[in-house]
């Protein structure tokens, strides 16, 4: 075997037990199969039918087309970060969002690595360089918060820049905060199983294969670590004035629809309609590293 595919087939630690997975076999493993949908604690056994979600989701879209209008009329700014493991339905969430609003208007900023001169910056100034101007929703598909989770565990940041982040990050975020910008974070979480169940499926699907990057092979014997850097991230960047939400995120339609009912929730939009919108899915969505805990 060589040591490319020594690579994309692995032993794993799950939950106490060793398991192999090898993500080119077409066949997903039964215990996958079976565990994916309920994996880290996910209160539902069932999708959300399609039918209902699509009910609700439109009335969500036609709300967020009213958020628009009124930031083209205000000039109100909104930050909205998408953060989460690969493969947790950050880019749907995304698209669910921006799907009926103004691209001019509502941006997508997902950053390459750093350029070398970028490297040679002030940390933060690359994200900043994206920040919204009056009338403007920015939308990050990963941001400056890959030095809390992706940098650490891939050794692309020494452990003081990490520590330093952890830090400096609730005096950064002060300041767009300060500024008037609505700024929300969302961390989107999945359990083990669903992640190999996603890779699995990009893997197989020439639609969805070119969403398996490298990096999410070489993470996969890599989830404690990512675990122990995810509770860290929301310990020390969680705040008052830059909070983060958490997303259970194993069923893709409910975690779209109580992220943008949390979004419509808190601006202060013109002609909102509390109706539409409806009641957020309180054992979907929580706030801060507190709603991770069983």
């Amino acid at each position: 075997m060589s040591k490319k595919q020594a690579d994309r087939s692995v032993d794993l630690e799950i939950n106490g037990h060793k398991r192999h997975f090898d993500i080119d076999d077409p066949d997903l493993p039964g215990w996958v199969t079976k565990n994916a949908f309920t994996s880290e604690n996910y209160p539902y056994e069932e999708k959300l039918d399609r039918d209902d979600y699509n009910e609700q989701i439109r009335a969500l879209q036609i709300e967020l087309v009213k958020v628009q209008a009124w930031q083209q009329k205000t000039g109100e700014r909104v930050i909205i970060v998408f953060e989460g493991r690969d493969a947790a339905g950050k880019g749907g969430s995304i698209a669910a969002t921006r799907a009926y609003m103004n691209p001019r208007m509502v941006r997508i900023v997902a950053l390459p690595k750093p350029t070398e001169r970028e490297r040679g910056q002030w940390y933060y100034q690359r994200y900043v360089d994206h920040f919204p101007t009056s009338g403007e929703m920015v939308l990050f598909d990963r941001s400056w918060y890959n030095r809390a989770g992706v940098e650490p565990v891939m050794g692309f940041c020494t452990p003081e820049q990490h520590e330093r982040f952890l830090g400096e990050t609730p005096d950064f975020e002060h300041m767009p905060v300060r500024e008037g910008i609505h700024l929300f974070k969302f961390w989107l979480n999945i359990g083990q199983e669903m992640q190999l169940k996603r890779f699995h499926d990009r893997r197989h699907n020439p639609l969805k294969v070119w969403k398996l990057s490298p990096m999410d092979i070489a993470s996969l014997q890599k989830w404690g670590d990512y675990t122990q850097k995810r509770d860290l991230m929301l310990e020390h960047t969680h705040s008052n004035h830059a909070p983060w939400t958490v997303v259970r995120a194993n069923d893709k339609r409910r975690a779209r629809l109580n992220l943008i009912r949390h979004l419509l929730t808190r601006l202060p939009y013109e002609g909102k309609d509390a109706g539409a919108i409806g009641k957020i899915d309180e054992r979907i969505l929580g706030s801060g590293p507190g709603f991770l805990v069983d």
